[in-house]
């Protein structure tokens, strides 16, 4: 095998870097390197627009970290092209995660200070993931539920509740955004009987609640949410504080209003077996599975189109049923889960009812459409896979006129008459029966000749 050769790095060029960059301890305040900086000059010129950097504070509460799961791994735009500032005219992030961050301990608090106390020179977002529990309820023994850094009260240490980081964030903040079903609604941690009291963000923030670009509380829900739908949210937002973009359409929830318009059955890879009254009976069956408890014709999300990650798999397009975890009502509304619902009695009734005719109509339609003209002329489909059944009289009548239809007030296809004159002026010759081009003669039909033209 062969010894492998490296080529030590030139000491110029690292005096260079050296030089124009200066030694990075990567273990102090991210928020203080940052304002060390002037904003844009590591890439002049390739940030678009007045803002340059955002800073962007994410807060945990009650939570699985499935939501910062998801973000990782967006592709539309990505959290990477966020970060390092690639999408022209979006400001480069500068991301405070308490698991992602670099920094820990007094220098990642003190990037927290930092924006409570008004001391950026940037703008900054705060992002909240899991549900905001009732702190009073704890306190009340003398604990607490959700916190991160500590700071002194009455000469001892206590633990900062991330709801009171929030607090302390918002009123300054560009944007607020709730990430995930439990801070955008409350969800499992929120469920009848929980003894946390826990919360959405709106709901605590309350309705009055704008940030300092006069926005309302942004909610992308989902347990866990499609990341791409949070960093899509993130880029347009971003966009609009540029002064690049207009305001994105939210809807009257605050959620994206493109992304969360229309139900997953309206876009479900299986609407068609619904349509035509054909349901699953058990896991795995490949037809509508609102007969085994899916909820996707009353649920808002985009899943089945989007797919979970980087457009692959999704609930239902991977098989499960919808549960409904972007809704307000989730979970309690949606229990017991993979239950049929009450309301698909009906719906499925009357599907099944429209299906037994549709069904055989559309399969009728699709035998001819799966026969070349020339195979009707032949009488013969020369295919050495199987035995093709020919069509009966009864079909071939429904199908004649069926193509009567087809063709009323319009020209059949080919060309049927001794020239064609367009507008312009130009004339093309007719086709004659039996050239490429012309009408099919159909058997106990006369092929119709007609006169030759001024032209032929």
């Amino acid at each position: 095998m062969a010894e492998q050769v490296t080529t030590p790095a030139s000491p110029l060029i690292e005096a260079d870097v050296e030089e124009r960059v200066g030694a990075v301890d990567w273990l102090t305040s991210s928020a203080d390197r940052e304002m060390k900086k002037a904003p844009g000059e590591e890439r002049a010129g390739a940030l678009l627009g007045p803002v340059k950097v955002v800073h962007a504070y994410w807060l945990a509460g009650m939570s699985c970290d499935g939501c910062t799961v998801a973000v990782t791994g967006a592709t539309a735009p990505s959290v990477e092209d966020l970060l390092i500032g690639r999408i022209p005219g979006v400001p480069r992030v500068v991301l405070h995660h308490p698991v992602t961050s670099v920094e820990s301990g007094e220098a990642f608090m003190h990037n927290y200070e930092l924006a409570a106390e008004g001391k950026l020179n940037t703008p900054y977002v705060v992002i909240y993931e899991g549900s905001i529990a009732n702190e009073s309820l704890a306190s009340e023994t003398g604990g607490y539920w959700c916190g991160m850094g500590v700071e002194t009260v009455d000469g001892q240490n206590k633990p900062i509740p991330t709801s009171a980081w929030l607090k302390r964030l918002a009123p300054g903040a560009a944007a607020v955004l709730a990430i995930g079903t439990c801070a955008t609604w409350g969800g499992i941690p929120a469920a009848y009987g929980n003894p946390t009291g826990a919360m959405s963000v709106m709901d605590f923030l309350g309705q009055d609640y704008v940030s300092a670009l006069g926005l309302p509380v942004i909610n992308v829900p989902g347990c866990s949410p499609i990341g791409d739908n949070f960093t899509e949210t993130v880029n347009a937002v971003l966009l609009f504080l540029n002064g690049l973009g207009p305001l994105p359409e939210f809807d009257e929830l605050g959620r994206p209003s493109w992304l969360f318009k229309d139900t997953v059955h309206q876009q479900c890879v299986r609407g068609g077996f619904y349509e035509e009254g054909i349901f699953a009976h058990h896991y795995g069956d490949k037809e509508c599975l609102v007969e085994i408890g899916c909820w996707g014709p009353v649920v808002q999300c985009n899943i089945t189109k989007r797919g979970a990650i980087n457009h692959y798999g999704g609930c239902m397009n991977t098989g499960g049923v919808c549960i409904g975890c972007t809704m307000p009502g989730f979970p309690d509304r949606f229990a017991p889960f993979y239950k049929r619902s009450p309301g698909s009695t009906v719906s499925s009734t009357a599907s099944r009812t429209t299906g037994s005719f549709i069904r055989p109509l559309r399969r009728l339609t699709m035998q001819f459409q799966n026969r070349e003209p020339l195979w009707d002329l032949k009488d013969q489909v020369p295919s050495g896979w199987g035995h093709i059944d020919d069509p009966g009289p009864l079909k071939k009548v429904t199908h004649f006129f069926y193509e009567k239809l087809q063709h009323f007030d319009t020209e059949t296809p080919g060309r049927t008459h001794s020239y064609e004159q367009y507008r312009d002026g130009y004339k093309a010759p007719g086709t004659r029966p039996g050239q490429t081009g012309a009408p099919p003669v159909h058997e106990g039909l006369q092929p119709h000749h007609p006169e030759p033209g001024p032209e032929d």
